[in-house]
């Protein structure tokens, strides 16, 4: 029913922990969910190799060497065996929640878009996603026994971390999209992961008369927390550098070569995010999602049929 999507930084440190993690949880989703790891960085075919995952590892990268995001999201488009699509960061932590809102808003829609609020969580050590059994020997009978688990189930673990030590985000931090094939098409930007690029998606679907369902009630997807040490800038680069600025530069400023035509229809794709250069700063781009939350499909029905998360939650 589902292929999950995704690209990784170097599978080393910190890094590799959390994307060991998440890659795992969206494995525990179900038996028949089809994950597709996007790009040649360190660890990243062994790690497909590890954990069964369909490896892609050739992306379109820009000038300054960042995998482009819209290349990824045609190839996955074309190669994923399921016609719904989730497109998540390798950071993301899933639940059984997510699998469930899923299934609901895909029964409801025949197209659609799906995103949620994140929670950010800070955690440093693999997780423990299977029940472990441990052994011990019994000397009057000389026979290894079988004790009970050692640990209880990881995602009651993990729902209590958030709930002691996370908190959630704000409506512009969404880092899943769930998606029908063929919602995004060859308009799309060639956004990097760095900034912009996920207002641009939410933006498309409601422009195009797709539902557009805020699961935030309903889902509780985990964001690890982590540095930006893999940017030579550090978190300054990733929000403000020079990729920042030139993906909010309106098209036709960035093409000064070649039709008007091309220009006139590339700048009429990106505007709609980055009108009048303002938006270049991160918090005005922010604040087009937060324009576009009333719009966002949040049906009374779509959260009866979920199991509910607890009342804490539900904000």
């Amino acid at each position: 029913m589902l292929t999950l999507f995704t690209t990784a930084k170097p599978f080393r440190g910190h890094s590799d922990v959390i994307q060991r993690n998440a890659l795992q949880s969206w494995k525990a989703l179900h038996r028949d969910v089809e994950i597709i790891l996007f790009g040649d960085d360190e660890g990243a075919a062994e790690m497909a190799q590890e954990f069964g995952l369909r490896h892609e590892a050739h992306v379109e990268r820009n000038r300054w060497g960042t995998k482009r995001l819209d290349y990824m999201f045609a190839r996955a488009q074309v190669i994923a065996r399921n016609e719904v699509l989730c497109y998540i960061n390798c950071d993301i932590l899933l639940m059984q929640d997510f699998w469930r809102a899923v299934e609901r808003v895909r029964a409801m829609h025949r197209e659609f878009l799906m995103v949620g609020r994140r929670w950010d969580v800070d955690i440093k050590e693999p997780l423990v996603f299977e029940r472990q059994v441990l052994q011990s020997y019994e000397r009057h009978s000389g026979e290894w026994r079988s004790q009970a688990p050692q640990s209880p189930d990881w995602q009651e673990d993990l729902r209590g971390l958030a709930l002691r030590s996370g908190h959630q985000c704000k409506a512009e931090w969404i880092d899943y999209f769930a998606f029908t094939r063929g919602l995004y098409g060859a308009d799309m930007p060639p956004f990097v992961l760095r900034v912009f690029w996920d207002n641009w998606l939410v933006w498309k679907a409601l422009d195009a008369g797709k539902p557009v369902i805020d699961a935030s009630r309903a889902v509780m997807a985990v964001h690890q927390n982590h540095d930006y040490n893999y940017h030579p800038q550090g978190k300054a680069g990733v929000w403000s550098g020079e990729e920042c600025r030139r993906m909010a530069a309106p098209a036709h400023h960035r093409r000064r070569h070649g039709s008007a035509a091309a220009r006139k229809a590339e700048a009429e794709h990106v505007a709609p995010l980055v009108r009048r250069k303002a938006l270049c700063a991160t918090s005005r781009a922010h604040a087009f999602l937060r324009r576009m939350a009333p719009r966002l499909v949040c049906p009374a029905q779509f959260h009866a049929s979920l199991a509910p998360l607890p009342a804490s939650l539900a904000a």
